[in-house]
């Protein structure tokens, strides 16, 4: 149960507060805000952190019925959270993916703000994200009409991973993947010519057919591990040798 629903000091920001009693399957977020009326989806959950401290955050859309917005919701608790609207030029599409810490001194993220490539943005608040170098642009026939990011930039040794999905013929979504150079993720360093993951036959009917599509993985020793939605009907899980992967990559 909702302990408490306050606007935070700028009008526009919402604390949600539950009952540090509640169990965490109980603390279910609603739409609350006009722009949020329609729907709150593909949120984006990471672990961030800045050296002496670790939040939690997820971008996510908003959705009124007319448009959309990028959203961003904070906790360092799973009982408290803020939810804060993103703001700037590069904050307009749906699908920005936060990096678990910063990069040379700056919040980053990876957005697709003009429908069809991947960019990198840079913000010094963290709420306000504008301009961007495109880092990753349709290459093969399954990702043709568009790509998107599938969750935060994985760190490895290697680089940042970056799992995508990918538009193709027909509006089929398949996941792929990329990665990125650590230091500087203007660079890519090697990416799947073909997709991890795509619709079998049986799954191809539902709410949403021709989808497979995921919003978040996680390292657990040598594996990714990264559950995924398929036609917007059920979920299921999937695992990854991180060996296997980048040895597969294309340069």
């Amino acid at each position: 149960m909702v302990q408490r629903l306050e606007t935070g000091p700028n009008g526009e920001d919402i604390d949600v507060t539950f009952d540090r009693d509640a169990d965490i399957s109980e603390r279910v977020i609603f739409p609350i805000t006009a722009s949020q009326s329609n729907g709150i989806e593909d949120a984006r959950f990471v672990k961030f952190s800045d050296g002496a401290t670790t939040t939690y955050y997820a971008t996510y859309t908003a959705y009124s019925g007319r448009a959309i917005r990028s959203e961003l919701i904070e906790t360092s608790d799973f009982t408290s959270f803020r939810f804060s609207p993103l703001r700037g030029t590069a904050a307009q599409n749906k699908g920005m993916a936060l990096f678990p810490r910063k990069i040379n001194g700056r919040f980053a993220m990876i957005a697709r703000q003009d429908n069809e490539n991947l960019y990198l943005i840079f913000s010094d608040d963290l709420y306000t994200w504008d301009g961007g170098t495109a880092v990753l642009k349709p290459a093969f026939p399954w990702e043709f009409v568009q790509i998107g990011n599938c969750g935060s930039p994985i760190e490895l040794d290697e680089g940042w991973l970056l799992l995508t999905h990918g538009v193709g013929p027909v509006r089929k979504y398949s996941i792929g993947a990329a990665l990125l150079d650590k230091n500087d993720p203007t660079k890519l360093l090697g990416r799947l010519r073909d997709p991890l993951v795509r619709p079998a036959p049986s799954e191809r009917e539902g709410y949403v057919p021709n989808v497979v599509y995921t919003c978040g993985a996680m390292r657990h020793g040598d594996k990714i591990i990264f559950p995924y939605a398929i036609s917007d009907s059920y979920s299921n899980f999937a695992t990854i040798d991180i060996r296997r992967l980048l040895a597969a990559m294309e340069p």
